[in-house]
């Protein structure tokens, strides 16, 4: 156990002197800009926060209005600092979709310089979060959208927010958010019938941070921990709470630590180092990937987040 925390401290040190990532393809240190779409004249510009948000709000908009997304495919909304562009663009905007619930902390002061009025759409709303383990975000757990069912709430905000703004297209809205409802109900169908594929002995996560508890708690996983025990990136574990994570893998038997695209493995090594698990270090959780990338849709990202689990999970 001693060696086991002194292992811990001195990769901890070491993380926080490290230099700057490779970009990879598709990582948090690969941003690409967003493109400005051209916006028809008299509809609502449609502004949406977070990449897979926006691909969720395009199906419910359809082809009747343009979405354009503010953080850049890659990047961790926890952690986001938005530019001198970025107010720029919120203030061109009519119409703003978040995901609420605390993730975008960095919105407040950004729409403060921002000026102006606009609807905001917070899809989140009438949600009830799970508890953030940590006590440090009073918001709960905002990864609603890791749960499909969760996303239906999310089409029915977004349909109504922009029927309100734009109520000459409410039967467009209506139609397109029916028919992407069933798409959804389809994947909730498709990831239960995958989960059921993994023993429930082995339906075991331990991820970067908490964010697969809404998942694990619709398809039968249980969640053993996290690197980071907190719903928030922007956090750091201590040596203590690592060894405890080591400790609970050895117990249980958990056979893998997942990870998202663009977040810092070392800690995850040191973890699977000491207790001889995987690293998946692939999902798609917080972004969608580029278009040729394997998540280029909110429901691709949902398929290709649940092959690896429970491909992790099997072997």
């Amino acid at each position: 156990m001693k060696r086991t925390l002194f292992s811990i401290l001195l990769i901890l040190l070491a993380s926080c002197t490290l230099a700057s990532p490779t970009p990879s393809p598709f990582g948090y240190f690969a941003a690409t800009p967003s493109l400005t779409p051209t916006q028809t004249p008299g509809l609502p510009r449609i502004l949406v926060v977070e990449s897979f948000l926006a691909d969720i709000a395009q199906n419910v908009a359809g082809d009747r209005l343009t979405v354009e997304t503010l953080i850049p495919l890659g990047v961790d909304p926890h952690a986001y600092q938005p530019t001198p562009r970025d107010a720029a663009t919120v203030a061109d905007c009519s119409v703003l979709i978040l995901n609420g619930a605390g993730i975008e902390a960095f919105l407040e002061p950004l729409l403060a310089n921002a000026g102006g009025e606009r609807l905001v759409i917070t899809a989140s709303a009438s949600l009830t979060p799970r508890p953030d383990p940590s006590g440090e975000h009073p918001e709960g757990d905002p990864h609603f959208w890791l749960d499909p069912n969760n996303v239906i709430q999310y089409v029915e905000n977004i349909r109504n927010g922009l029927t309100q703004a734009d109520p000459e297209g409410a039967s467009v809205y209506a139609a397109n958010a029916a028919a992407y409802i069933e798409q959804l109900k389809a994947l909730d169908l498709w990831i239960a019938q995958q989960a059921a594929t993994v023993q429930p002995e082995r339906r075991l996560l331990v991820t970067n941070h908490e964010s697969l508890g809404y998942f694990a708690d619709r398809y039968g996983f249980t969640v053993v921990g996290a690197v980071i025990p907190s719903v928030s990136t922007d956090a750091s574990p201590t040596a203590q709470q690592m060894a405890a994570l080591i400790e609970q893998i050895k117990a249980t038997g958990a056979p893998a630590i997942f990870l998202e695209t663009g977040a810092n493995p070392q800690l995850a090594q040191q973890i699977a180092a000491e207790t001889g698990v995987k690293v998946v270090a692939d999902l798609y959780t917080h972004s969608l990937s580029a278009p040729d990338g394997p998540a280029p849709t909110y429901i691709d990202m949902m398929k290709y987040n649940v092959s690896r689990i429970v491909a992790g999970c099997q072997s």
